[in-house]
């Protein structure tokens, strides 16, 4: 695998004018909690969906391995390179390119990733209604009101995209700020494994739990991460100041964009500056001229959020459908045994079926 190493710290010499605008960084998101586990490979690409992030209060030991550190292990080739992979995504999810792509209000192009499928150990699959149905009598009223309200403030119209980064508890920081936001997808380009499983351990308490809720994707290349963007309809904005940069507050945010923020140190590499769509830098008044990396990804996503609920009137922006499917996603994410209690009742529903033969 490419290994510039996992890091997320500083937008460093990356992005920063001088004007100020009236826009306040984010408060300190809540404290979310670590969980962990799920969902399934995707083929050719070093890619995991769905990592987890939602929202909890204190950590539950009943919730499983730590799915995030088995993720950022090596993989052993005696399984193929895939390891745990194959069980971190819950739900079908969609290829690139087979049609994901539809309009929403306004006629504006959206991307959702998930199929309305989920696939039990027998092969049989259920509808996200039918797997809604069976999880929410074993879910608490008040953790099922918190899971919807996460799940209407859900978007996939911003996703953040973290390059060669550095430091993970920067990363982790990132994580937190996505998901308390409601930017539900974040990606993740170039890492050494075994230094980003380290620097896991070292920070994951940072991130209290927010990649639980989140779908998180590694990718090898910012070419491969950002030719899997585009077909889902995403323009590239990378944060660099030059002379060819916009001001985040003169952009657009109800188009489906792509924040790229680089290398606290190196800023976004030159492969990611040729192929993304637009350079993109957040004004700045004082006598230096960048963030720490996690301090403007929270910076960019939060104007995101703020401009797109001046412009559209709210920043959720998932269809009935959509939501219903997210809402299932959550439900299986929500502990280990969830998935087991799927996995029953589709058994009895078999053998109800067989009997009657």
């Amino acid at each position: 695998m490419a290994s510039k190493t996992l890091s997320v710290s500083s937008l460093a010499s990356t992005a920063f004018a001088s004007v100020p605008r009236p826009c306040r960084p984010p408060h300190p998101p809540p404290l979310l909690r670590l969980l962990g586990h799920h969902h399934l490979p995707h083929a050719s690409r070093l890619r995991v969906s769905p990592l987890s992030t939602a929202a909890a209060t204190d950590p539950d030991p009943e919730d499983g391995v730590d799915t995030v550190e088995q993720l950022l292990l090596p993989r052993p080739a005696s399984t193929g390179g895939r390891g745990r992979t194959d069980r971190l995504m819950k739900l079908q999810r969609r290829a690139d390119d087979d049609g994901g792509i539809g309009e929403g209000p306004g006629g504006r192009r959206r991307w959702f990733p998930y199929l309305d499928a989920f696939r039990s150990a027998g092969g049989a699959e259920l509808s996200s209604r039918e797997v809604v149905e069976v999880l929410e009598p074993h879910i608490l009223e008040a953790r099922r009101d918190r899971i919807r309200r996460a799940v209407d403030n859900r978007s996939y119209a911003v996703c953040l995209v973290v390059e060669g980064l550095s430091d993970f508890g920067n990363v982790s920081a990132a994580f937190r700020s996505a998901d308390a936001l409601g930017v539900q997808s974040v990606h993740v380009i170039s890492c050494d494994s075994s230094k980003r499983c380290r620097e896991y351990r070292d920070n994951r308490h940072v991130s209290m739990g927010a990649e639980k809720w989140l779908d998180i994707e590694l990718w090898n290349s910012p070419a491969e991460c950002f030719s899997a963007l585009k077909k889902r309809g995403y323009r590239i904005a990378t944060t660099y100041l030059g002379t060819d940069s916009v001001s985040v507050y003169d952009m657009d945010w109800s188009q489906p964009t792509a924040i790229v923020v680089g290398n606290e140190l190196r800023g976004i590499s030159d492969d990611a500056l040729k192929l993304s769509d637009l350079h993109c830098s957040v004004p700045m008044k004082g006598m230096v001229d960048s963030f720490n990396v996690s301090v403007a990804a929270g910076i960019l996503m939060h104007h995101a959020v703020c401009d797109r609920v001046t412009r559209l009137g709210h920043h959720g922006d998932l269809l009935p459908e959509e939501s219903r499917i997210l809402l299932a996603e959550f439900y299986l994410r929500h502990r280990e045994s969830t998935t087991s209690i799927v996995h029953e009742y589709v058994k009895r529903k078999a053998e109800k079926f067989m009997a009657r033969l």
